[in-house]
């Protein structure tokens, strides 16, 4: 997997003279600032459609799962509309786009699934001999023992199937960790449950260039306090964490060896995927490390993890965007062998 001298991919003249993008997204006609309820999800819907605006290919824009039930007046899609409001909406959009025939950036539907569902992904992370924390499954429906969950002083019980910490919620005894499974399941999801893990998080950026997985720059949100649970509020900034964490750079050379190898093991499973973000628990103290979980089609806006690393790897906002889409669609209009006459 490259880790340096990375270069963004232009669009190559042809298609940007023969395809027309269609980009979705809950918020993808958003003009105002931060969103009551989503927060800078909805800046980072409008700075990815004024940046594609920019790409010089004709754009159709759209913001509901109806616009792609029957065919719409373009050639490939860039879907961003992932979390809909249902159990597994993750799957729909791709789906919707197999069904008409119609090439999309991204992983196909049941790899979304896979990477979606993290009792699945640590599944593929245990079979490869990659450290991960003990977990307990429940699925809405099924008996709920929470005496089976791994012994710990302290729990996190989140949904199975979420994104920017939305559910989660922690636990320091069994009457706790069984209340909060079944405020998971009121939710209408399935719940995980893990020990916490003291530490911060490092954030693994990969993309495409050249047809490969490429690793962008290492970030850490790195904790004033270890023991912190991050909350769907902080990352959404909703409200201010500050004084809690900041995301930097990560340059620890000897944890990051180990991560690399981790990530190009766990990247080898979602090929191809375009983009996603592989997350890892590091326990500072200890030096020990644990997926946390796989997100494809993950944030890509610029003041996150995405577009900070970015940055750092000497890229642009808009060569971050474009070098996605361009590789998505020579991967899927072009082909491997006929990329450099693209």
């Amino acid at each position: 997997m490259r880790t340096n001298d990375l270069a963004p991919t232009r669009l190559p003249d042809r298609l940007r003279d023969t395809q027309r993008l269609l980009f979705i997204a809950k918020h993808a006609k958003w003009t105002g600032g931060l969103h009551s309820e989503d927060g800078n999800h909805a800046l980072y819907h409008r700075e990815t459609r004024e940046i594609l605006e920019g790409l010089g290919i004709p754009l159709l824009v759209a913001d509901n799962y109806a616009d792609l039930f029957t065919r719409p007046d373009a050639d490939f899609v860039f879907p961003l509309l992932n979390r809909g409001g249902f159990y597994n909406s993750e799957m729909l959009l791709p789906l919707l786009c197999n069904r008409l025939g119609l090439p999309y950036v991204g992983a196909s539907p049941i790899v979304r699934g896979l990477s979606d569902d993290k009792h699945l992904t640590k599944l593929e992370a245990a079979a490869r001999d990659i450290p991960t924390a003990p977990w307990s499954l429940f699925r809405r429906g099924a008996p709920v023992d929470a005496s089976r969950c791994p012994p710990a002083k302290r729990w996190v019980i989140k949904p199975n199937n979420s994104s920017a910490s939305w559910g989660i919620r922690d636990a320091h005894d069994r009457i706790e960790l069984a209340q909060a499974i079944a405020e998971i399941h009121a939710l209408d999801h399935d719940a995980i449950v893990e020990p916490f893990i003291d530490g911060s998080d490092v954030e693994v950026p990969v993309i495409t260039i050249d047809g490969e997985p490429a690793m962008l720059p290492m970030m850490i949100f790195e904790q004033a306090d270890p023991s912190h649970l991050r909350t769907y509020q902080e990352k959404r900034d909703l409200v201010d964490r500050s004084q809690k964490y900041s995301l930097k750079l990560f340059d620890d050379a000897e944890i990051g060896a180990r991560l690399i190898e981790y990530t190009r093991a766990m990247a080898e499973v979602f090929r191809p995927f375009d983009y996603g973000r592989f997350e890892f628990r590091v326990d500072f103290a200890t030096g020990e490390i644990r997926l946390l979980e796989v997100n494809l089609n993950c944030n890509l806006w610029s003041e996150k993890v995405f577009g900070r690393a970015a940055i750092a790897a000497g890229f642009t906002q808009a060569d971050l965007i474009e070098t996605i889409v361009s590789e998505s669609m020579i991967r899927q209009l072009v082909g491997f062998a006929r990329r450099d006459a693209a």
